[in-house]
C-alpha cells in the first residue's frame, strides 16, 4: 500500500498532485466533522465580510462520500493530469495561470447562478471541455457503445449528467469559462492580428522555476541573434531601422555602419506591463 502511495506521488505531476490531494483532504475533514461545508462555499456576502477563504476553499469540495465524489476526483485526476503532461508539460506555471483564470470566470459568473456555491466540479468540466478543444483529432469510446471525437466530449458528459437527472448548470457554467479561456487563448491570437490575453505573471514563472518561459527570455534572445547578425554584416554605409513584436512589447533597434567602424543601438523598449505580464 505504501509503495502504491509513493508510485502515486512520484508519478502525478505537481499540480495534479496537489489539487487531488487538498480536495481529498478537504473532503475527509468535512467528513470527520472537524470542518463545516458552510465554512467554505462561496458567499459574496461573507466575502465582503472579509471572509476572503472562501474564494478558494470552494474549488476544492466536491460534496459528501459517494458515487457523485467518486466521479468528479477521476475525472479531475485525468484530465488535470492530461493536461499538465502534455499541453502544459514544462509550464506549470501557465496550468496555474489557466486554472486561476477559470476560478475567476467561474465566480464572475455565479452571480447569474447564486444557487451554485461550490465550484470545483465546474472547474473540472473547464478541463474538460479544455483538453477535448486541444485534442480535436483523438478518438474516444462511451461506455462501449460508440465513437466520437474529444471535441464531443463535454457535451455527452453533459447529456449524460442529464440523463442521471443532475443540474447542467454546472457542468454550463464550466464549458462556458472553458470556451472564453480557449478562444482567448488559441483561437483569438489568430484572428486579425490579435495578441495573447491571457498573460502568465511573471511571479508565477520564478515561483515554478520557469523564467526560461517567460517571453522576456525571447525579447533578450531576439537582441542577441540581432546582434549576431549585425556582427556578420560587413557593408558599409548600411543603416538597418526597425523593429519586432514578441508578445511583450516592442523590440526596437537601430544598427549603423559607417565608413567601416560599426556603431550599434539595441535597445528593448517595453510596455509598463511587461515587467509584470508575460
Amino acid at each position: 500500500m505504501s509503495s502504491l502511495w509513493e508510485d502515486w506521488w512520484i508519478h502525478t505531476p505537481p499540480v495534479t498532485r496537489a489539487y487531488v490531494t487538498l480536495s481529498s483532504t478537504v473532503t475527509i475533514l468535512c467528513a470527520l466533522d472537524v470542518l463545516s461545508p458552510m465554512k467554505l462555499y462561496y458567499s459574496w456576502e461573507g466575502v465582503k465580510r472579509l471572509q476572503l477563504w472562501r474564494i478558494f476553499t470552494n474549488f476544492f469540495y466536491f460534496g459528501p462520500f459517494g458515487m457523485d465524489f467518486l466521479f468528479h476526483m477521476f475525472f479531475l485526476y485525468r484530465y488535470c493530469k492530461l493536461l499538465e503532461l502534455n499541453t502544459f508539460r514544462g509550464r506549470s506555471a501557465d496550468f496555474v495561470f489557466m486554472l486561476l483564470i477559470g476560478g475567476i470566470l467561474l465566480i464572475m459568473l455565479s452571480f447569474f447562478t447564486p444557487t451554485i456555491k461550490f465550484l470545483g466540479p465546474s472547474l473540472m468540466f473547464m478541463m474538460v471541455y479544455v483538453w477535448a478543444r486541444r485534442n480535436e483529432h483523438q478518438l474516444l469510446n462511451f461506455l462501449g457503445l460508440f465513437n466520437f471525437r474529444a471535441p464531443y466530449l463535454p457535451w455527452i458528459f453533459l447529456g449524460f449528467s442529464c440523463m442521471l437527472g443532475t443540474s447542467p448548470v454546472t457542468d454550463i457554467l464550466g464549458v462556458v469559462a472553458g470556451h472564453c479561456y480557449y478562444y482567448f487563448e488559441d483561437v483569438y491570437p489568430q484572428l486579425y492580428g490579435g495578441s495573447r490575453v491571457w498573460k502568465t505573471p511573471a511571479l508565477l514563472y520564478w515561483v515554478f522555476g520557469e523564467w526560461n518561459n517567460h517571453p522576456l527570455q525571447e525579447t533578450q534572445a531576439a537582441a542577441w541573434r540581432m546582434e549576431r547578425e549585425w556582427n556578420n554584416n560587413n557593408n558599409n554605409d548600411l543603416m538597418i531601422l526597425g523593429g519586432e513584436e514578441n508578445g511583450v512589447g516592442w523590440l526596437y533597434w537601430t544598427i549603423v555602419v559607417i565608413d567601416g567602424e560599426r556603431k550599434k543601438k539595441v535597445a528593448a523598449i517595453f510596455h509598463f506591463r511587461a515587467l509584470m505580464n508575460a
